[in-house]
């Protein structure tokens, strides 16, 4: 379906070079394999699919596999919060490699055991950054790839632009994958002419038929602007990007006087970060579904002011190749990463 590979497509073995980012709490199997079906790499979040979903987690995975028999990739989030989960995480990363997942994204640590850990298996390993800091420690790490994840995303959002990261990033030497502000084709094909090797998309795959959303949640999504996504530090202690809703405006976005002081010392910090964590755990999970009032804590990157419509996740898929190939073809003879 790609008119020429990238660095993403032939790393991840896959059509399209478009990532279904690994969401909690929304990356439910259904929709993972609908992405990877239609050409795209669907990404696991292990607990999304164990607590928020309710599967075992090889038996997820071995679902995901009777619904598609292409790719699919993993999601490991790393930070050192216990040796119990760091534990489980190990164990999840080697039932996925057991159950022939090859593609593990990163984030919020030092990536190096899971590449030591992968590799021999013929692992890729693509790493979640922010900025330069991260990107280096990633490639000191053995990493295969970076993605950038910029001012525009869902979720822990960064605070640099597309644009600026590609520069910053550009001479170590990785291939870079683009992560928000991505709602319709058009922004897919501006990011692939900044020199990105690919695109992951997050809030664009919650408005879709196969996402376990509730309605309410994909609706509001498909109603939002730019304008209506603000930040809050209230679910994870840092900004967290999220839709302006009355129970955000209840709660207010700043972290309080008490938690800041925590946050900023190193001996509470860990303890502040595991009471946001497990309270965040939560509370986006009751806010997957619109059922009650005060569930309506919803994550959404600023994509959001290029979706119209809750539609296929595959048609989405299917549609931004249709774009990039297009792309490729007015293009002519120009090289492309």
């Amino acid at each position: 379906m790609s008119a020429r590979p990238t660095a993403l497509t032939e790393a991840a073995g896959i059509e399209v070079p478009l990532l279904c980012g690994a969401m909690y709490p929304c990356s439910n199997p259904e929709l993972v394999a609908a992405v990877s079906e239609a050409g795209g790499l669907g990404i696991v979040q292990p607990i999304s699919l164990t607590w928020v979903h309710g599967h075992d987690f090889r038996e997820g995975l071995r679902l995901i596999r009777r619904l598609t028999s292409k790719p699919m990739g993993m999601n490991a989030l790393i930070e050192e919060s216990s040796r119990t989960y760091r534990l489980r995480m190990e164990r999840w990363i080697d039932i996925a490699l057991e159950e022939g997942v090859r593609f593990f994204v990163t984030s919020l640590g030092n990536p190096r055991w899971v590449v030591d850990r992968v590799r021999p298996s013929g692992g890729v390993v693509y790493h979640d950054v922010t900025e330069r800091k991260w990107a280096v420690k990633g490639a000191e790490g053995g990493v295969d790839g970076l993605i950038a994840v910029n001012d525009r995303a869902g979720g822990h959002a960064g605070n640099r632009t597309a644009e600026t990261l590609v520069e910053e990033l550009g001479d170590l030497g990785l291939p870079l994958v683009c992560a928000g502000g991505i709602g319709n084709e058009g922004d897919f094909v501006a990011a692939m002419a900044l020199g990105y090797v690919g695109a992951q998309l997050g809030t664009r795959f919650i408005a879709t038929e196969e996402c376990h959303a509730g309605a309410g949640y994909k609706q509001a999504i498909v109603d939002a602007d730019a304008s209506d996504v603000v930040l809050t530090e209230r679910i994870t202690g840092v900004p967290v990007a999220v839709l302006d809703t009355p129970s955000v405006r209840r709660l207010g976005t700043k972290a309080g006087p008490i938690a800041r002081w925590m946050l900023r010392r190193r001996r509470t910090r860990h303890w502040m970060r595991t009471f946001y964590g497990l309270r965040s755990l939560w509370k986006l999970k009751r806010g997957l579904h619109r059922d009650a009032p005060g569930r309506d804590y919803w994550q959404a990157g600023k994509s959001v002011a290029g979706i119209r419509g809750i539609e296929p996740a595959g048609e989405i898929v299917r549609r931004f190749g249709a774009a990039w190939n297009r792309a490729e073809a007015g293009s002519g003879s120009r090289s492309r990463p």
